[in-house]
């Protein structure tokens, strides 16, 4: 049977960045603060706008009431809804490398990204074609690094964790590969403020259209 390659998706396939930035500024300006900019915040993109928004709060004055970030996630999530994909742009070498694999292996995505934007970004920046799974956050009550995640992806592509590969840019890809019992490789671009060779990943690769090759020494 064919390798499952299960992806990351921000940091990892796509330039999120800016549009999640888009979308935080709006609430600061919402709530009176100034805008932050990306070398400030570049770090906490992998971990959820919660973890955004404390940041930047506490960056641009008092931190936000606990009661209030609730109401702040949702404002966060509504206006990053409408603009998923003004500036979001697939990294280089992503679509053709992808092209390239769906050929010869399953690919799923896994992401901590709420289930229902995560589909609606691959579309729009056209690479949800080349997924059979797309699995975000909120489809179970656990998310990655919980190993029962990443099982779910593989299942749904049709087959065991035999072959198996998670590729990503954190440490908590590497967590998941690593409760899964499967081979991972990082990408060296992303998300993640320590650098992606200190995570202990099997391979660590700076451009994406490398990845065909670490996945045959990997699963060789």
């Amino acid at each position: 049977m064919s390798p499952a390659l299960v992806f990351d998706l921000d940091g990892t396939l796509v330039d999120t960045a800016p549009d999640l930035l888009g979308a935080l500024n709006a609430v600061l300006v919402g709530e009176g603060r100034r805008t932050v900019n990306l070398a400030d915040l570049r770090h906490l993109v992998g971990h959820g706008a919660r973890a955004m928004l404390a940041e930047a709060f506490k960056r641009t004055g008092a931190p936000a009431p606990a009661d209030s970030l609730p109401a702040l996630i949702d404002d966060f999530i509504a206006h990053y809804r409408v603009h998923i994909a003004d500036e979001s742009r697939p990294f280089a070498g992503v679509e053709s490398t992808l092209e390239t694999l769906s050929h010869v292996a399953r690919l799923g995505v896994l992401t901590n990204k709420p289930d229902e934007l995560a589909g609606p970004l691959l579309t729009h920046v056209g690479l949800a074609k080349y997924f059979g799974v797309i699995h975000g956050a909120g489809r179970f009550s656990y998310v990655k690094p919980d190993r029962r995640v990443f099982e779910h992806v593989v299942d749904e592509l049709g087959g065991t964790g035999a072959g198996a590969l998670m590729i990503g840019d954190s440490a908590t890809d590497v967590a998941t590969a690593r409760a899964a019992g499967v081979p991972v490789v990082l990408l060296s671009y992303g998300y993640t403020p320590e650098p992606a060779h200190t995570l202990g990943a099997d391979a660590v690769i700076d451009r994406f259209a490398d990845l065909p090759r670490a996945i045959r020494q990997l699963l060789a």
